[in-house]
């Protein structure tokens, strides 16, 4: 079924098949690798001397596959690929586990993709191809979550894909109370403006992209780690919120400090969220359908 979606995908944009085959073959790799973390008993039997070997290759693979045409090869980005998963993978190996170190490896996170780390290991071979650099964006996502909850342990997130009933109507209440505040500060900073409505089919195939990948990575970081370790460091419920949410409004700096704003604002409505029901399931639907709306309805 992936496979087909991809190449109907691939025949809609126009990618040629020498480019389209290795692309789709890259993504078929890759989505087990992502789909692992979701899956406790599976990630529970990678705890051990094995997981950085799992991670290095989990990274890899999918590279090797798209460079058979999707993506230049080079040695040199097969190196860096490697080393950062390496990196990754012995993280909490090597090093004591203390809130600096926390923070480090938490901080590591954006600077590789805000620094661009991905773009130079995948360069497409075509133009209509340079959305393959997720490919990077999705290994360094199932790499650092399987650390953090193999390796660091950090307490019940209860990551996953699909929302139960509670969290599902939590994260919806949120979105309401969000939505008119949100949209009120776009307009009145000029973050943003009114634009014709998205179809209804792109905005539905947008909210599940934003909900299994951008929502629930974003939430896993920020509301399901790094917020529960402010809360213990500062005994602070209130102020591991509010720090939490400020800094993922930090995290999106170079869209505009009107971003870093209204940005801010969502945290603390994901934040609260979470809280009330322990889950970033909650948190990831309130931030999916707040992305989703903004791209459905505002640029």
């Amino acid at each position: 079924m992936l496979g087909a979606g991809g190449v109907v995908f691939a025949q809609w944009k126009n990618i040629p098949a020498w480019a389209a085959w290795p692309a789709l073959a890259a993504f078929l790799i890759e989505y087990p690798f992502y789909l692992v973390p979701a899956t406790p008993w599976l990630r529970e039997r990678l705890r051990g001397r094995w997981l950085p070997v799992y991670l290095l290759i989990s990274a890899v693979a999918p590279y090797l596959a798209a460079s058979t045409g999707a993506v230049e090869f080079r040695w040199a980005a097969l190196a860096q690929l490697a080393a950062l998963a390496l990196v990754i993978g012995l993280w909490y190996v090597i090093l004591p586990v203390n809130a600096v170190v926390d923070v480090l490896f938490l901080a590591m996170l954006p600077a590789v993709l805000l620094g661009g780390y991905f773009n130079w290991i995948y360069r497409p071979t075509a133009a209509v191809l340079k959305d393959i650099i997720v490919l990077g964006h999705l290994a360094l996502i199932h790499m650092s979550v399987l650390v953090l909850m193999v390796e660091r342990r950090v307490g019940e997130t209860r990551y996953g894909f699909f929302p139960n009933t509670k969290e599902w109507r939590v994260g919806l209440i949120y979105f309401v109370f969000f939505a008119p505040v949100g949209i009120a500060l776009a307009l009145a900073l000029h973050g943003a403006r009114i634009v014709r409505p998205a179809s209804p089919l792109s905005i539905a195939a947008q909210f599940l992209g934003l909900l299994w990948v951008v929502a629930l990575s974003e939430e896993f970081f920020f509301r399901g780690v790094l917020q529960p370790w402010i809360e213990t460091w500062t005994s602070s419920r209130i102020a591991a919120l509010l720090i939490a949410s400020f800094l993922y409004g930090l995290v999106h700096l170079s869209r505009g400090w009107q971003w870093v704003v209204i940005t801010t604002v969502l945290g603390c409505f994901c934040g609260v969220a979470r809280n009330r029901t322990g889950s970033i399931r909650a948190s990831m639907v309130t931030h999916a359908l707040a992305a989703a709306t903004w791209r459905a309805f505002l640029r």
